[in-house]
């Protein structure tokens, strides 16, 4: 097992008794402001990439499956009953993320490299998790509440190593952003 590995399941395993909040709370704080949504992807059959993986090549990926396709619209639909029918988005650059992003339909997709897993490069979480954090404070401190949320749709070890959360697929963290802190407010998996 490498360390990453060994890393993501013990963090997992002492963090795992994140809040838990009625959903109501939740998409209450998403369209107050000052929280971010972080999604994992929807359902992708398998781990990591097979090997020949290209960013630019969705055929070298794993990608959604049928249920996961699905799994993104009806948190799309949810997002909608819930008051939120646009949001500024973020995503990785990997296939299933923006597929992901395009089926919740919540607006315009921006990709953002340092929401790429770096599940095969842990030497790269430092940097990536600090770019997130910086892009979290910027997107909240411009006030822009008026378009909506911040929703930033990537992989497992991101919202790990910024959470300590291990999630699902298609499982939101609803951070809440305390200067330059988060604090995990509470999660909902995509069955919820």
């Amino acid at each position: 097992m490498n360390a990453l590995v060994a890393t993501t399941l013990l963090l997992a395993s002492l963090l795992a008794a994140a809040p838990v909040l009625a959903a109501d709370v939740l998409w209450a704080a998403l369209r107050g402001g000052g929280h971010v949504a972080l999604m994992r992807h929807a359902t992708a059959p398998g781990v990591g990439d097979p090997d020949g993986f290209n960013v630019e090549d969705c055929a070298t990926q794993r990608n959604l499956s049928a249920a996961g396709r699905d799994e993104a619209r009806r948190i799309g639909e949810r997002f909608r009953a819930q008051g939120i029918a646009a949001a500024r988005v973020y995503a990785s650059q990997w296939c299933r993320c923006l597929d992901t992003a395009r089926l919740l339909d919540l607006g315009e997709i921006t990709p953002f490299a340092e929401l790429n897993s770096f599940f095969r490069d842990g030497g790269r979480e430092a940097v990536q998790t600090a770019e997130v954090r910086a892009l979290i404070a910027r997107e909240l401190a411009s006030g822009a509440p008026a378009q909506g949320p911040l929703v930033l749709v990537t992989h497992q070890v991101n919202i790990t190593a910024l959470s300590g959360i291990l999630p699902s697929s298609g499982e939101i963290v609803v951070l809440r952003a305390d200067g330059d802190a988060l604090t995990v407010v509470g999660r909902m998996r995509a069955d919820d």
